[in-house]
């Protein structure tokens, strides 16, 4: 179900709440992502786990992102929801981006069940910046119509090696709003990059380190546009060497296709990994 939930800091997030009664995991979508953009993963453990995914600050409808944006802040919004909805023992699934943020609340709140970073709290590198930034101007501009927004986008992921499909098609239309001179993009572009440009801040040896909690690691290693994964391996080594308990998952899926294409494999995975006592 869909809802809204203001946070004690005064900030509103637009939350997906579906039950369960084996845990609760709480998943994080990545930079211009929304709550849609995990919506293959909420289904396959929706019924057994109770499965919240959100619209971070500035995506979708939930308030837009303070100018101070990052991360960082992300993380505290994170904290905030966890403590609002009194969750004792939460599991985090983070998708890029949302893997850096949960990667930081993990290393905060000791009552963390496990920990889910899915192709995320790396250290990237100029290969990631030359991947990304381009992507951002489709959120820069007004749109003769939704369609048309959603045709430029499909172009886009196609040629990124995704296959498009109805769930992606709702994800994309999803971020975006009609205005008088037409449609645009729900998010500030200028905010986005700043949001990406804290990933560079991110400190795999610090905040690893205090990750008490069992810790899944995907890593994919799929090429984008057969040019390199959006990450590269070695971009990890501190993040797997940092935690704890963590057990590491090297795919050959690009980064995009783990999350707008069904993953029948990831999710046996994943759960393997929360049934281990």
């Amino acid at each position: 179900m869909r809802q809204y939930l203001t946070l004690k800091s005064g900030h509103t997030l637009c939350i997906h709440d579906t039950p369960g009664d084996q845990g609760t995991i709480i998943a994080v979508h990545g930079l211009t992502g929304n709550y849609k953009q995990l919506e293959h993963f909420q289904e396959a453990f929706t019924g057994r786990y109770r499965f919240i995914s959100y619209d971070v600050r500035g995506r979708g409808n939930s308030d837009p992102a303070s100018t101070d944006t990052s991360i960082r802040a992300h993380a505290e919004d994170l904290l905030e929801l966890v403590e609002t909805l009194d969750i004792k023992a939460p599991i985090l699934m983070g998708y890029s981006m949302g893997a850096y943020i949960c990667a930081w609340v993990a290393s905060k709140l000791t009552q963390v069940k496990a920990l889910i970073l899915l192709d995320g709290a790396g250290e990237p590198d100029e290969t990631s910046r030359k991947l990304v930034l381009p992507s951002l101007k489709r959120l820069e501009g007004v749109y003769p119509s939704e369609q048309k927004y959603v045709s430029e986008v499909k172009e886009l992921y196609t040629k990124l090696g995704v296959s498009w499909n109805d769930v992606l098609a709702e994800n994309v239309k999803y971020d975006v709003k009609q205005i008088d001179t037409g449609w645009e993009h729900k998010s500030e572009s200028l905010l986005i990059e700043q949001d990406f440009e804290s990933f560079y801040s991110f400190m795999p040896t610090e905040v690893c380190s205090r990750i008490t909690c069992k810790t899944f690691l995907l890593i994919a290693t799929g090429k984008i546009a057969n040019q390199s994964p959006l990450f590269r391996e070695e971009g990890y080594s501190k993040t797997r060497e940092s935690i704890k308990h963590v057990q590491v998952y090297d795919m050959n899926v690009n980064h995009y296709e783990l999350v707008f294409n069904e993953q029948p494999l990831i999710v046996s995975q994943i759960e393997a990994f929360l049934e281990v006592k």
